[in-house]
């Protein structure tokens, strides 16, 4: 293993002059890199994000966005193509830089702004804000500016989203406020159209029913009595030519005549007509009959008799047409409540269901209502900036020392660098190269072990004249490289703008 590092690194050694050459190249061109680019300046500023001034159990502002969430919009607005074209122009951010295409512009500002978002914790953050340029006072000037920005951002979105939530709650407070109005009118004018076919009037009108089927029924009673009683009275008027007369219109021997007349109807029914207290009242009824018609004269009392007769049959006949004409009513009547309770069941479910929906609209009225309050409440805490809100710790200073590039690092990095390549080459050569350098690999390849080397000889003025070429041409690279290198920059491009064109053709 030593014997095998050992010839490795004579090797190395045998190829040094070539090796260096390479790490003299590249060692120089990161040096030329690390002393030519231009220095850049990057001032900071800070801001805190507070947590609300009032605490939400008690009043919560309508902007819930966390404040990273807040942030990344507002990065968003302020890196839009116009701002940062405006910026760069304000503040001379390219003066020294011809012919830059505004996207060019866009996309270097970009690169050039930092804005570190917070990890929140109970709504608080420290965020910070830098931009690099080529002056220390540019830098702090346009970070500044950034600050203006966000702060003003901040507000003006704040504000914004909590007056927009505050004019949609009004709006739609005046909205369901409407609907609620249009549907408590869809109701009265229902409850109007179907006033009397409404679930409350429906127990009235079972009772009234009830109350109009007795009727009826007394009714029919009623009307059942007079038709009996005009028939028992004109078969009363065939029977015996008289008349149920009442006791006010008759004079005395009238209504003795009447007595008589009925005492002898109710003999005739049990005695016979010779029976002698029949023929006494027979007596005494013609004699009654004869003083009372010499008192009214011969044909008054059958002309009293048939005008009483008819009075009386016009007097039933009046009462039974009255009760008919009761009795259609109160069937006209019956059904028109039938129809109102047979339409009552329908009526309801339709009114549920409007009534419903005034409920609905309601509860929407309600629950928007209490979300007018909250955002009112949410902005007036917005326009008193008692929310969530981002404030200056720091603003941005001029720097005192340029923040890149680091000379030091980059020198030690092509340092690096160099080693790194020159290794990879020589193992590169090494892997590649077929020939037999030593006698172990005679013994491995070949199988045949040699008896003896003899190394290569070479005298004194070749040793001198490889070690000069070697050295002039070690000098040659150390020189030449560096010149062509700051040729280069000085007279076609600078080598900063050569590595910006170099990374965007890689894509880094």
């Amino acid at each position: 293993m030593i014997a095998d590092l050992h010839y490795y690194f004579s090797r190395f050694m045998r190829r040094i002059h070539y090796f260096l050459v390479v790490f003299i190249c590249v060692v120089s061109v990161g040096a030329m890199f690390a002393f030519t680019l231009p220095e850049t300046y990057r001032a900071e500023a800070r801001l805190l994000v507070e947590s609300p001034q009032i605490p939400d159990d008690l009043a919560a502002s309508t902007v819930r966005a966390e404040a990273s969430e807040l942030l990344s919009v507002i990065q968003q607005r302020i890196f839009t193509r116009a701002n940062l074209i405006e910026m760069s122009q304000r503040f001379d951010v390219y003066q020294d830089v011809a012919e830059m295409s505004a996207d060019e512009v866009v996309n270097d500002m970009s690169d050039r702004i930092a804005i570190e978002t917070p990890i929140s914790i109970d709504g608080t953050g420290l965020v910070s804000v830098s931009f690099e340029a080529e002056s220390g006072a540019t830098s702090a000037e346009v970070t500044n500016e950034l600050l203006v920005q966000i702060l003003r951002q901040n507000v003006a979105m704040r504000t914004e989203a909590a007056s927009e939530t505050l004019e949609f709650f009004e709006n739609e407070v005046e909205r369901l406020n409407s609907e609620l109005a249009q549907q408590g009118a869809r109701i009265l004018e229902f409850q109007m159209e179907h006033s009397d076919a409404l679930p409350e009037g429906l127990d009235f009108q079972r009772s009234r029913v009830t109350a109009l089927q007795e009727r009826i029924l007394q009714i029919n009673r009623e009307f059942a009595s007079l038709t009996d009683r005009r028939v028992r009275l004109e078969q009363l008027f065939e029977q015996t030519g008289r008349v149920d007369l009442s006791d006010a219109s008759m004079s005395p021997e009238q209504r003795r005549l009447r007595e008589l007349q009925g005492e002898l109807a109710s003999a005739l029914i049990i005695y016979s007509p010779n029976y002698p207290r029949v023929i006494s009242l027979q007596t005494q009824v013609e004699a009654l009959e004869e003083r009372i018609r010499a008192q009214t004269g011969p044909n008054a009392e059958g002309s009293e008799l048939q005008t009483a007769y008819s009075l009386q049959i016009a007097d039933i006949d009046g009462q039974i047409a009255f009760l008919s004409e009761q009795r259609e009513e109160i069937e006209a009547e019956m059904d028109v409540l039938m129809s109102a309770i047979n339409a009552t069941p329908e009526n309801a479910i339709e009114l549920g269901k409007l009534e419903r929906d005034y409920d609905n609209i309601r509860a929407q009225f309600n629950q928007a209502t209490m979300g007018l309050a909250e955002a009112r409440t949410g902005e007036r805490i917005e326009s008193l900036a008692k929310g969530q809100r981002i404030v200056v710790i720091e603003e941005a200073s001029v720097p005192e020392f340029p923040s890149s590039p680091n000379r030091r690092l980059i020198v030690a990095a092509s340092i690096g660098a160099g080693a790194l390549v020159v290794v990879a080459l020589f193992l590169l050569l090494e892997m590649m190269s077929a020939t037999i350098k030593r006698p172990i690999q005679i013994t491995n390849d070949l199988g045949v072990k040699p008896f003896a080397t003899v190394p290569y000889i070479v005298d004194t003025r070749q040793v001198v004249r490889r070690r000069l070429l070697i050295t002039l041409l070690v000098l040659a690279v150390a020189l030449g490289v560096p010149w062509i290198l700051n040729y280069v920059h000085t007279q076609v491009m600078p080598l900063g703008v050569v590595l910006e064109e170099l990374r965007q053709m890689v894509g880094i």
